[in-house]
């Protein structure tokens, strides 16, 4: 029995002090020399354990691009244990070699941002939760105070705010129609807060620890299993609306024209409207023999003096599978009409420019996607309404609409009905946001209402007050 008790005793004492220096003890046969025995990395094998394992399982549940994402995000953390371990092996480098350095963690930030682009899928709440929660990652680049990046605990949680617009989307939008969806979203927030910050906060607060005697930082040798993946290609060019001379397009500032006077005509009455477009039954997708959703030759006609073909695709305006319209790739068609839809139906206006729509019925929700100077006029939605991604657009509900998003746009005037005036407006990373709202009088003129762009943090009572910034008029 004293054998037995003093051997357990000798290997309890070999492992703490393996775990105390970083080796194992020579000659002790009860530690496992392949083991990763580092402190904190012994701590962050626990920490993914208990939450990203999570993840990963409510992925399995759901499957489809939530399983593909989700495998990225589990990537990107074995990525950066690989670049932990490495840290302990290396010279502090200077910023050109952090970047190298930092490479493979880029690559896998970059595939998971590649899966978000492009047409958006059902699951892009999800896609976008996981991307842009990957910037949390990156606070093993923090090397000082005057790096530009806030401490690594603070970075943590300041990526994962980003992350939290859509993932919060998630957790609506599944909240009584399937719990794996809801598991997901909860366990992806918990492995950031409190997973990763307090992990970071236990063993980095900081910033990583390099090795002043270590070798000199080259491109991390991170290891087939972390990174079974090929190399992803280079990200995409950034929308040309960002840089466009004509994002600032619907400033309160300027006259009202363009959209503003298209809007004017649909409110001018059933004589204006009887000249727009229907969709006939002929045109919807279950009822033609091509099903291929081109717009025919005779739809193309000149008309309008502006092309009708995209260089991202041929144009769409059709009904899929019963239940979404999707509208894409429509230039200069100013007569675009959604007459025969349900409130269980979605639309999705993709890729449109110097064009409008009309959807004249209920549906459950609207998203116009990549879109400039596009005007949309609807009824009534269930759900939401969403604008993402867009540059001078125009919207007007002329009906209900409990929730309004707009995401990195610039340019976006909302008209509001007397029924809509208590809309929920969420925005985020956008510019230009203008609300106009319905006069008291039925014969005044609407009332203009800018949503703010700035805002002030001051601390006050141990916490930060935000305030919008106003402007006053000259």
């Amino acid at each position: 029995m004293e054998e037995n008790l003093i051997q357990r005793l000798e290997s309890a004492v070999a492992r703490l002090e393996a775990l105390s220096t970083g080796f194992p003890q020579a000659g002790s046969s009860d530690v496992d020399v392949d083991a990763p025995v580092d402190a904190a990395i012994v701590a962050y094998d626990d920490m993914t354990a208990q939450y990203l394992a999570r993840v990963s399982a409510a992925a399995e549940q759901i499957g489809g691009q939530v399983v593909d994402v989700t495998k990225i995000l589990e990537e990107a953390f074995s990525v950066q244990k690989e670049l932990l371990i490495n840290v302990k092996r290396t010279q502090k480098p200077d910023p050109t070699g952090l970047g190298e350095f930092l490479k493979p963690l880029n690559e896998v930030i970059t595939k998971a941002n590649a899966l978000t682009e492009g047409r958006r899928s059902d699951f892009f709440n999800h896609l976008k939760s996981v991307a842009d929660s990957l910037t949390a990652l990156a606070w093993i680049a923090y090397s000082g105070k005057d790096c530009g990046m806030s401490l690594p605990i603070a970075h943590v949680e300041e990526s994962w705010q980003m992350a939290e617009f859509y993932n919060n989307k998630v957790l609506v939008e599944y909240k009584t129609k399937n719990p794996n969806h809801v598991e997901w979203a909860k366990s992806l927030k918990e492995l950031y807060l409190p997973g990763l910050r307090d992990y970071v906060k236990s063993f980095h607060p900081l910033g990583p620890v390099w090795n002043p005697s270590g070798k000199t930082a080259v491109s991390a040798p991170v290891s087939a299993k972390a990174s079974p993946r090929s190399a992803p290609a280079p990200p995409p060019p950034p929308p040309a609306s960002l840089f466009s001379s004509e994002s600032s397009s619907a400033s309160s500032s300027r006259p009202k024209e363009g959209m503003s006077a298209v809007f004017q005509e649909i409110n001018a009455g059933k004589s204006v409207t009887s000249g727009l477009r229907k969709v006939t039954d002929d045109m919807k997708t279950k009822n033609r023999a091509e099903r291929t959703g081109v717009v025919s030759s005779s739809e193309k006609g000149a008309r309008f003096g502006s092309p009708s073909f995209s260089k991202a695709g041929p144009p769409k305006l059709e009904l899929q599978m019963g239940r979404k319209w999707v509208v894409e790739n429509q230039i200069g068609k100013k007569n675009l009409v959604i007459d025969d839809c349900d409130a269980k139906q979605s639309v999705y206006v993709f890729g449109c420019k110097d064009s409008v729509l009309q959807v004249q019925g209920k549906v459950n929700n609207i998203t116009i996607d990549k879109c400039t100077k596009t005007g949309i006029v609807f009824k009534d939605v269930v759900a939401a309404f969403e604008v993402v991604n867009c540059n001078g657009v125009e919207v007007q509900c002329q009906g209900s609409a409990p929730s309004i998003s707009v995401d990195n746009t610039a340019g976006c005037q909302l008209y509001l009905s007397k029924d809509s005036l208590e809309a929920s407006i969420t925005t985020a990373k956008s510019s230009e946001i203008n609300v106009l709202v319905p006069s008291a009088g039925p014969d005044d003129d609407w009332v203009e209402q800018a949503l703010p762009q700035q805002y002030v943090h001051e601390f006050k009572d141990g916490q930060f007050v935000t305030s919008p910034v106003s402007h006053s008029g000259g």
